[in-house]
């Protein structure tokens, strides 16, 4: 990579992080290269059935309401966008200016690569909350729980009221030990998503270290 007035990175040389237990293969290429302006990022499939976008919409607590274009770079993709299915080989771009429309990707061949650009419409961008628990996950993934709430904290520098944040969080500092932090954090949480948080706190075996402490979500 160039370390001058231009970045250069082959998307092959950005080494993907497996997030979502595996299910989905994240290349970094924002923080790769350093881009403020906007999100960019890419996804690679191993196999034919593999994700390349994971099932979401850009409204909930851990995204950023951007507009998305989806670029297929490489391989073949197929669609699901509010119950539609798209058909998409190499080349196709996919544009979605609704933040609130569920959309997902799988790999219909080995190797496909998908490349996410977007940002907030009218603002100024910020890197999205989910960006933290994606660099979180291969920690989490290891048992190294204090780095992964290292880098959650990090992402409550920028995000202090994203109610998914603070619950990962927790969810990190009660692996860790530290219960008292996790239980305030947990708070935080149920305080920005009061809907949600019970919900994602009834099963989570993350949160048993907490369960029974006054101001458990329920």
């Amino acid at each position: 990579m160039a370390a001058s007035r231009f970045r250069t990175v082959h998307l092959d040389a950005v080494e993907p992080v497996p997030v979502l237990q595996g299910q989905l293969l994240w290349r970094p290429l924002r923080a790769t290269l350093g881009v403020r302006a906007f999100g960019v990022n890419a996804y690679t499939s191993r196999a034919a059935g593999d994700l390349v976008v994971e099932e979401h919409d850009e409204s909930g607590s851990g995204a950023g309401g951007h507009e998305e274009l989806y670029i297929v770079v490489a391989g073949h993709a197929r669609f699901t966008i509010a119950g539609e299915e798209l058909d998409a080989p190499t080349g196709t771009c996919v544009f979605l200016h609704e933040p609130d429309v569920l959309r997902t990707a799988v790999a219909v061949e080995p190797g496909t690569t998908v490349l996410a650009i977007g940002g907030p419409v009218g603002e100024p961008y910020t890197v999205s909350p989910w960006e933290f628990f994606f660099r979180a996950a291969p920690y989490a993934d290891a048992g190294d729980w204090e780095r992964a709430a290292a880098v959650a904290a990090e992402g409550l520098e920028e995000h202090p009221d994203s109610a998914a944040l603070l619950y990962n969080l927790a969810c990190f500092e009660a692996r860790a030990g530290r219960l008292d932090d996790a239980m305030g954090h947990l708070r935080d949480a149920a305080a920005a998503a009061p809907d949600a948080v019970p919900g994602w706190a009834a099963e989570d075996t993350d949160l048993d270290p907490l369960r029974g402490r006054e101001g458990f979500p329920a």
